[in-house]
């Protein structure tokens, strides 16, 4: 193993605001990311906001996604960790793009546990 862990931070715009603003869509779909990049989900917690945004956390068994949303600005910010080098956190965190309806989105991965940190600018694009 290169590092301890691969980190994504996800910056996504164009987002749509229902999707945004829903918590059991937003919870959904971070579950099912965490599914598809092959994690096992240990716990998840939401919270909607009024009027309106929502934050929540998928602890996986290899570290942890996030969200906090703003939809009346169309954007979202996500991290996606994961510990090791079996899950690729860039499944996940396209999943989540994909899944909010993003525009536009912004990523960049850390490798964690190396020493000093390393930005890794991953992907920068209009979708």
């Amino acid at each position: 193993m290169d590092t301890m862990g691969r980190h994504v931070i996800s910056e996504l715009w164009g987002c749509d605001f229902d999707k945004l603003n829903d918590m059991k869509y937003i919870e959904e779909t971070f579950v099912n990311a965490a599914l598809r990049a092959g994690a096992e989900v240990r716990e998840v917690a939401f919270h909607k906001f009024a009027p309106q945004g929502v934050s929540g956390v998928v602890i996986i068994s290899e570290s942890h996604l996030t969200i906090h949303s703003f939809p009346e600005h169309g954007y979202a910010s996500i991290d996606v960790y994961t510990c090791g080098d079996i899950i690729d956190p860039n499944v996940a965190a396209d999943f989540i793009a994909e899944a909010l309806s993003a525009t536009t989105r912004e990523n960049i991965e850390l490798p964690r546990g190396m020493g000093p940190v390393q930005v890794k600018r991953t992907e920068s694009k209009a979708l």
